[in-house]
């Protein structure tokens, strides 16, 4: 390892840091009716005022984890309390068992109910996360609510309050999703850390997702890890849904494993967790123009997502997680060569230095689309930040070594 180099990556990391979460409080930050505004331009001009819901929960949740990592700045917790309040005051169906909305308008009349229940899941982290900066307990409360209510519709333990069934008619056809269990297993991560005393409960359902993600969507076998699979696991390869592979998603759900593993003490775990990785960057990596494709076919048929071959900025945020944490715990170089590649790509390609944050859709050939933009409905203050905050420590502590 060397040093200098590291110690260089950390700054440039540093800088990016702070030009994205100064972007997001100088642009998006509704100081009117409260949250955050995500569809900004490159610039970080407002191009839609409709409101994302994952967003208020997410953005909570990054700047009060900033918080707990460099300490309380109150335009930070500010910020924060912001998404939370707008998230509490409009974005929660009280009439159908507090199941939260998923595009409301800027002053917070509801736009659009979905089936998933991500919403429930960035509320409970951000609740927890400022929760665990203040000490109030009703952020912690509000979090276990959420916690409680996404387990239940995730494990078929009540019915869905809102009425809306699954994607497909279930006698026809039926199954698991990866994102339900990975992100499940981020939320035990959090409420963890941010709730100590509760930890063997969070263990319990931790150990649950490990286990569905292991013996239903991990296919050694396909070189993959899929994102839908039958009741048992099994694999429907005569169908596009069937044969898809989201890289940068086992990728993410990697280092949710491996972060899962080293709190367990559990190396066993940790290989498996790291197959997980080196199989989705195998098979993800354009080999032609260098990143991440988004959606590979499980058999290399065609994809059925238009985008399947763009590269898209988060999954590129995972893959700097991902290999220096597999790196900082095994000390594989070839770990630290696909740190060093992909943060290569990312300044070269998504950086944005005369404007701040990370230009978010690009063609294949890593050119922005038209016009560019740096944040959408699906693209606000979490996994650029996410990833440039956990690198950062994390090199502190390789560089400590």
């Amino acid at each position: 390892m060397d040093k200098a180099l590291l110690k260089a990556q950390q700054n440039w990391i540093r800088e990016e840091l702070n030009r994205s979460a100064d972007f997001w409080v100088k642009n998006g930050w509704d100081r009117v009716n409260g949250g955050v505004y995500t569809c900004l331009d490159r610039e970080g001009k407002i191009y839609s005022t409709d409101k994302s819901v994952w967003m208020q929960g997410r953005c909570a949740w990054t700047y009060s984890y900033l918080c707990h990592l460099y300490g309380k700045k109150q335009e930070w917790m500010d910020f924060a309390k912001s998404c939370l309040d707008f998230m509490e005051a409009h974005c929660i169906n009280r009439e159908k068992g507090n199941r939260m909305y998923f595009t409301v308008t800027a002053e917070g009349k509801p736009l659009r109910q979905r089936r998933y229940y991500f919403s429930e899941s960035f509320y409970a982290i951000a609740n927890a996360e400022y929760y665990a900066l203040t000490g109030e307990k009703v952020y912690l409360d509000r979090a276990k609510q959420a916690y409680e209510l996404y387990w239940g519709l995730f494990r078929g333990l009540i019915d869905d309050p809102v009425g809306m069934g699954p994607k497909t008619i279930p006698e026809t056809r039926t199954g698991r999703s990866l994102g339900l269990a990975m992100i499940y297993l981020n939320i035990c991560s959090v409420l963890r850390r941010c709730d100590p005393e509760n930890t063997v409960l969070y263990d319990e359902r931790a150990e649950i997702c490990v286990h569905d993600i292991f013996t239903y969507h991990h296919k050694p076998e396909l070189g993959c890890t899929l994102e839908n699979v039958g009741m048992n696991g099994e694999f429907r390869g005569d169908v596009t849904e069937g044969r898809i592979v989201n890289p940068g998603h086992d990728i993410e759900c990697s280092w949710f494993l491996m972060e899962y593993a080293n709190h367990k003490g559990d190396k066993v775990l940790h290989q498996q967790a790291e197959n997980v990785f080196n199989l989705a960057i195998s098979a993800g990596w354009d080999k032609e123009y260098n990143g991440l494709l988004y959606f590979i076919d499980a058999k290399g048929l065609p994809p059925e997502a238009y985008e399947h071959d763009m590269k898209l900025w988060w999954p590129h945020n995972e893959i700097l997680i991902a290999s220096l944490m597999a790196y900082r715990d095994t000390k594989n170089e070839a770990y630290y060569d696909w740190f060093c590649k992909t943060l290569d790509y990312c300044r070269e390609v998504f950086s944005d230095p005369q404007y701040g944050d990370w230009y978010g859709y690009l063609r294949r050939d890593g050119k922005p689309t038209m016009p560019s933009t740096k944040g959408s409905t699906f693209k606000g203050p979490f996994h650029l930040p996410r990833s440039l905050a956990m690198t950062d420590q994390m090199i502190n502590e390789l560089l400590a070594e």
